[in-house]
């Protein structure tokens, strides 16, 4: 399960995704989160699912990887499923003890599945294709304007970056533990749920550890390097707009236009 779990890796590539500037990615994922969540039926949906299977097309990121990325939220997507059909008003179809599946909640629990499915795909093209360094560069560009009001956007920006970063990492010392731990004779996969939640116990506490080390040596490698925050620091590469960003975002901006005049006569 801890293998499944790809958030903050990114595939080196040369695509078209790839080329383009973080800041249009970043805008691009918002963009496409306001056209999924505007979206109220099969044919606005359908649009926004055209434009999902697209980017993935021209990312070059083989679908399994976004597929493989869903399985260690599977139960919550579930959950949610099952709520929205067992609490939703409506035309009563199946009636069993104090739950009624109605119309308007099989409708309610298939949108919220590909809601929430589309969503997370969608915005993890944006690490599959935008490196840790680009992306904190597009994240402290955009939120530049802040600076005005002392906010510390350089650091905010690093520090996303950063947890970005070390997500890939620490799954990977936590899957060292655990077979560590298998070595010794744990067990992990039988009990019930507060048995299985009471045998991980001994892996939070080297998890822990090895985690203030990393952030320790991070510390000083920063130090070493006389890191004094933004100000007064240049950049290697100066982020530049290119007519592809342009023509990218015309098209995204084309879309979610559509999807409210789609949404606005219930389609």
């Amino acid at each position: 399960m801890l293998k499944d779990i790809t958030l903050g890796q990114f595939f080196p590539g040369n695509t078209l995704a790839h080329k383009l500037d973080p800041r249009t990615k970043i805008i691009l994922v918002v963009l496409y989160i306001v056209a999924l969540f505007c979206a109220r039926f099969f044919v606005s949906y359908g649009l926004v699912a055209l434009l999902l299977v697209m980017s993935v097309k021209v990312s070059g990121v083989h679908p399994k990887a976004l597929v493989k990325g869903l399985k260690p939220i599977l139960f919550i997507i579930c959950f949610t499923a099952v709520l929205n059909l067992l609490y939703t008003p409506g035309e009563a179809l199946v009636s069993f003890w104090v739950f009624t599946i109605t119309r308007e909640g099989i409708l309610q629990a298939f949108f919220m599945v590909l809601r929430l499915t589309m969503l997370i795909m969608g915005t993890f093209l944006l690490t599959y294709t935008t490196s840790p360094i680009a992306l904190t560069d597009g994240l402290e560009t955009l939120l530049n304007p802040l600076k005005k009001l002392h906010v510390p956007v350089h650091e905010l920006a690093m520090i996303m970056s950063i947890a970005l970063r070390f997500i890939p990492t620490l799954i990977e010392e936590t899957d060292k533990i655990m077979s560590a731990q298998k070595a010794r004779g744990a067990d992990f996969e039988s009990g019930n749920l507060f048995q299985r939640a009471k045998a991980l116990v001994p892996i939070l506490v080297p998890l822990f550890i090895s985690a203030f080390r990393r952030a320790d040596e991070l510390a000083v490698a920063m130090e070493c390097r006389c890191y004094h925050g933004g100000g007064g620091r240049t950049k290697l590469h100066v982020l530049r707009y290119a007519a592809r960003d342009y023509f990218v975002l015309t098209g995204f901006a084309a879309v979610l236009g559509g999807v409210l005049v789609l949404a606005h006569f219930g389609l």
